[in-house]
């Protein structure tokens, strides 16, 4: 490490620094033979850099859960192999079902012997699923969003002075219309729903009349 007039030099026994280069080779080298996990035919693994999903599916809650409990068994002896360590904290469980019928909600899937929290939303990489995915809370978030953004555009872009339409036209494409159609070909199937149609044109109503100055 190199600082100012100060030069320390120190042997690295394991382990890697920060930002170092070779860093992601390293990583990806390491992580392939994660996602390589020979898991049953329900189960599924995705993954996005460090952010790792497994999805089951079964036709009982039960079911679901004795096979998901058989991944984590699988996937914990992966860790141990290869000395890591997850923090279990950090880690969420939730039953995705839009079944009517009665049956129980609780599941119990086990990381380090604890029993993982059960949650009824996760955001996984900027998109927030629900239990029932519906995106309700997608789309409230990102509404809640856009409209703090606009409301702030809304002091620096007044009739006579400050931000002119052509500014905030790029704002809009640029900003707002990216806010609102991230992950839309997964939320495709909703989108048609009168609740989720005025969300997104009252959005759009907000600030097309500060671009046109009206």
């Amino acid at each position: 490490m190199f600082t100012s007039s100060v030069n320390i030099r120190r042997r690295l026994t394991k382990g890697r620094p920060q930002s170092s280069c070779c860093g992601p080779a390293f990583w990806n080298l390491l992580y392939n033979s994660l996602l390589k996990l020979e898991l049953t035919s329900n189960s599924k693994i995705i993954a996005f850099a460090d952010d790792l999903i497994i999805l089951t599916g079964e036709g009982s809650v039960v079911e679901a859960e004795n096979y998901m409990n058989l991944e984590m068994r699988k996937f914990l002896e992966w860790v141990r192999n290869n000395k890591l360590k997850f923090n279990g904290n950090k880690s969420k469980v939730m039953l995705m079902s839009r079944r009517r019928r009665m049956e129980r909600k609780e599941i119990e899937i086990y990381l380090n012997n604890k029993t993982l929290k059960q949650v009824n939303s996760i955001k996984y990489l900027g998109v927030i699923f629900d239990n029932k995915i519906t995106f309700r809370g997608h789309t409230n978030y990102r509404e809640e969003e856009c409209t703090k953004l606009i409301f702030s555009l809304s002091k620096s872009a007044k009739i006579t002075w400050g931000l002119r339409h052509e500014a905030l036209k790029t704002i809009y494409t640029g900003e707002i219309l990216t806010l609102l159609l991230y992950g839309a070909p997964v939320r495709k199937s909703v989108l048609n729903k009168h609740y989720y149609k005025a969300k997104l044109i009252r959005i759009q109503r907000l600030i097309n009349i500060r671009i046109a100055e009206a």
